[in-house]
């Protein structure tokens, strides 16, 4: 018995010992940008995974994307922190991020164009099965997965958490080839009421299959710790909310790519 416990102990850590998260920055193009984001894999298994795009909040890619993307590769996923700016490109104030981040809220199409040059990153990456591609955003991030989905990218599903909704080129019927799930503070007040209300018409006219999932006493930035707990500011971290959204995310994932 005890040669027995011994054997299953070292299979055990051998096994354990062979996982390894890799993580990198890497480098990709969109036109004659150059931009740096980060992949992140577990290489213990040979078999070709699922890939998910992780799109950053208005000041840019920042560590609190990077460990998202973290999460998902421990859970068998090779997931690409993307980076929407451009290399070494990041909002030092809030200020800077509204200026930043308005280029693109301005200008749908180059917001979808750079957004496609980290899906074309992602599907040609060695571990990543091109056929199973999910992306997630927060804020700024939560609205450039709405608009990849709106613009027919062949993604299983995409996930927004606290993201803009409106748009100026919504989505036609037909167009939307991705399931969608959008996590929303119900006292958002960055969102208005009928933001949320055109929203869920344009999917409804454009025959998507979607989600819309409210969290009580959650406003915007509600999964992001580094908002703070000051509601008065109109961003916070809501702490069940976060966990909430994360367990039904992990849900969702499974279902679009049936694992």
């Amino acid at each position: 018995m005890k040669n027995f416990i011994a054997i299953s102990f070292f299979l055990f850590a051998a096994t354990t010992a062979g996982a390894a998260l890799v993580t990198r920055p890497v480098e990709y193009k969109h036109g004659d940008t150059v931009l740096e984001g980060y992949l992140a894999y577990d290489d213990a298994e040979t078999a070709k995974k699922p890939g998910i795009l992780v799109v950053h909040e208005w000041k840019g890619l920042n560590d609190y994307a990077k460990s998202r993307a973290e999460q998902l590769a421990g859970l068998g996923y090779v997931a690409l922190a993307v980076d929407m700016y451009g290399k070494g490109i990041r909002a030092k104030d809030h200020d800077e991020a509204a200026k930043l981040s308005g280029v693109y809220r301005n200008d749908r199409n180059l917001m979808r164009e750079r957004a496609k040059a980290a899906y074309d990153f992602l599907k040609s990456q060695e571990p990543v099965d091109p056929d199973r591609i999910a992306a997630i955003g927060y804020c700024f991030g939560g609205t450039t997965v709405l608009e990849m989905a709106r613009a027919g990218f062949d993604l299983k599903g995409v996930a927004s958490f606290h993201g803009g909704l409106s748009t100026p080129v919504p989505a036609k019927p037909g167009d939307v080839k991705a399931r969608i799930i959008a996590f929303h503070g119900a006292d958002d007040k960055f969102i208005p009421a009928e933001d949320v209300k055109n929203f869920q018409e344009e999917m409804r006219q454009a025959g998507a299959d979607w989600q819309f999932v409210v969290f009580s006493d959650a406003i915007h930035s509600f999964t992001v710790p580094e908002a703070g707990t000051d509601k008065s500011t109109g961003m916070a971290y809501n702490e069940k909310a976060d966990k909430r959204s994360w367990a039904t995310l992990l849900n969702f994932l499974n279902e679009i790519f049936k694992r």
